[in-house]
């Protein structure tokens, strides 16, 4: 009789020591699945910050190509995205730099607005280094430009369940490049 007790106390201690065991190991997938909730948090938010990237240098491309535009300060603005629709410009209706520089301002708004987060007020700032001496000439205004121009992108993180994007603007993520177009 001593010895049925024994294995069945034996029995038991197995028991509790399989009940330990997935105990430990439920609190291992808890941490799992954790660790990636937030790997694909980070995941998402270097994609929008690669976008962020492509954007400024879309826009700064763009800025380039309209060297009028951009001497006559056509691209500075405050309140990206601006709205509109688009001047068509094709070779039986040409544009004006200052067309030029709306359409792509409006084509460039459309972007932020698509590829971004609950983008926040963005604003191109360029200063030109001797604005009384414009070249008159569209050869003459390549380069170099020798202005700069200020370039400040805001946006929102998105929240974990998506509808929650942080638009607080206390918790705007911004993206600021100073370069010479």
């Amino acid at each position: 009789m001593a010895q049925s007790l024994s294995r069945r106390a034996q029995r038991g201690v197995s028991l509790i020591e399989v009940l330990m065991a997935v105990l430990i190991f439920c609190i291992g997938l808890i941490g799992l699945a954790g660790l990636l909730v937030m790997a694909t948090k980070s995941n998402h938010s270097a994609y929008v910050r690669t976008q962020v990237t492509f954007l400024a240098n879309s826009m700064a491309d763009r800025m380039r190509n309209n060297p009028v535009g951009l001497w006559n300060l056509a691209y500075n603005a405050t309140n990206y995205p601006v709205s509109g629709t688009p001047t068509p410009c094709d070779a039986s209706a040409g544009c004006t730099p200052a067309q030029i520089a709306t359409r792509d301002k409006i084509m460039w708004s459309q972007q932020l607005t698509q590829f971004l987060p609950g983008v926040a007020s963005t604003s191109i700032a360029c200063v030109n280094p001797a604005a009384a001496n414009m070249p008159t000439t569209q050869i003459s205004l390549r380069p170099p430009y020798g202005g700069t121009c200020t370039m400040i992108i805001k946006w929102a993180e998105r929240g974990i369940t998506g509808n929650d994007d942080k638009i607080t603007s206390s918790t705007l993520q911004s993206f600021t490049w100073v370069f010479q177009p």
